[in-house]
């Protein structure tokens, strides 16, 4: 048994709506961001340079074997962090 659906428009009820939208505008203004001077200071080579050497000389030590860790320093920050 095939049932027909009464009082179908086949309109999008929404249609109207869509219609009164006013259009995007091409020429809309966008979002920017500068980067000031003494932003692109911070971020000069040097800096990341000289914490990579850092790296790479705990990184050798870890492997060689001679890295230490002051276990009291260490719970101390740890402490510190978890303080109010």
């Amino acid at each position: 048994m095939k049932v027909n659906p009464t009082n179908q428009t086949h309109l999008n009820p929404y249609q109207k709506q869509i219609q009164q939208q006013p259009a995007k505008q091409p020429n809309a203004q966008s979002d920017k961001a500068e980067i000031s001077n003494r932003a692109k200071a911070m971020q000069d080579n040097h800096i990341q340079k000289a914490r990579d050497e850092h790296v790479q000389n705990v990184k050798q030590q870890v492997q060689d074997g001679n890295y230490d860790v002051d276990l009291n320093k260490t719970a101390e920050k740890l402490a510190s962090f978890f303080r109010p």
